[in-house]
């Protein structure tokens, strides 16, 4: 009889070299699958900044803190600025563009209460037709007329009930106010229209402006400068009242050089056939001609610049207003004209104490 002999049970690694598999191999390491390939085992979620450089985001990032609303500049408001409150613009102010381009479509707003009963010229300030002074000369002219009836008394109170024309057409006091600085080319008139057909300051605006606007005081149709203009009549009214002491400031070049007389009479105040001429100062420009000067006055009369000088036997070349009233000429070149900021706004109004 043959011995049987059982072989011994192989073990797991001389399985595994003929392809057998009696025996279960331990489960492998994450490891060991990563270099082949295989993936057995989910890895670990990655961190937001792993993610992030592979372009996948399974984490939100933290939120930023949110912008301030008060006095934050926004897209639609960009001149706002983180002021106190009490200092705060109320404007809403449009973008500013030089002629052309010029999108005054969300214009500057301010709160323009009309008083629940107020003087006539007064309300065609408000309704943005002319200044106080120049629509009292409207109304003695029989252009207006309340319910119906035209009047020529300036002072006429007119109440929120009545119903007020002007030139046959029914008119309201506007909420939103703009205001334009022009610096005046030459041979442009300084008024809304004129008949002979001649080039108006309002023709360099064009049609830009939807809003009644009109010129605050006159510049000559040979004089070049700062010219403002909006439809604020209470302002207007102010900016050209001598009383307010609105400063603006010329620059005058002269035919021939201006003698030291004429220059101590000019300070001293020149006599006019309407009165004296005070002046504020005089002076001369840095690096100009001994023909060149500055004057710098408050008054506001017809031509006084020019009548001045032309009393003292001199022609003048040239006359630019350089100064109004805090506003310059800086980046406005001849013939443009741009919005007023809500700070130079706030300016003028703090000058006329409106």
């Amino acid at each position: 009889m043959k011995k049987v002999f059982k072989k011994a049970a192989p073990k797991a690694s001389d399985s595994d070299k003929k392809g057998g598999a009696p025996f279960k191999k331990a489960a492998p390491k994450a490891s060991d699958f990563d270099k082949r390939g295989d993936a057995p085992f989910k890895k670990a979620a990655p961190k937001a900044s792993d993610s992030d450089k592979k372009g996948d985001a399974p984490f939100k990032k933290a939120a930023y803190p949110p912008k301030r609303k008060t006095g934050a500049a926004t897209k639609e408001n960009p001149f706002h600025r983180a002021l106190p409150k009490e200092h705060r613009s109320p404007f809403r102010p449009p973008q500013i563009e030089n002629k052309k381009g010029f999108n005054p479509t969300a214009k500057e707003t301010v709160d323009n209460e009309v008083d629940t009963d107020m003087r006539l010229n007064k309300y065609l300030a408000h309704c943005g037709i002319a200044s106080r002074r120049a629509a009292a000369e409207l109304i003695q002219k029989g252009t207006v007329a309340v319910n119906g009836v035209v009047v020529k008394e300036i002072g006429h109170r007119v109440l929120p009930t009545d119903k007020v024309t002007y030139e046959g057409k029914p008119i309201e006091p506007v909420e939103d106010m703009v205001y334009i600085l022009m610096n005046k080319p030459k041979d442009v008139i300084t008024t809304v229209s004129d008949e002979r057909g001649r080039k108006t300051v309002l023709d360099l605006v064009g049609r830009t402006v939807k809003t009644r606007i009109y010129p605050v005081g006159r510049l000559d149709r040979e004089t070049t400068g700062l010219l403002l203009l909006t439809n604020d009549g209470d302002l207007a009214q102010k900016m050209s009242h001598p009383s307010y002491r609105i400063k603006k400031i010329y620059h005058v070049v002269l035919n021939k050089n201006l003698a030291t007389t004429d220059w101590e009479k000019i300070k001293a105040g020149v006599e006019l056939e309407d009165g004296k001429a005070e002046i504020d100062n005089l002076s001369l420009p840095d690096g100009g001609a001994k023909s060149e000067v500055l004057i710098e006055l408050h008054i506001g009369k017809n031509r006084i610049v020019r009548r001045i000088f032309e009393h003292l036997g001199y022609e003048i070349e040239k006359l630019d207003r350089i100064y109004y009233g805090g506003l310059t000429k800086k980046d406005l070149p001849r013939s443009h004209y741009r919005v007023l900021k809500p700070r130079e706004v706030i300016m003028l109004k703090h000058f006329t104490g409106k």
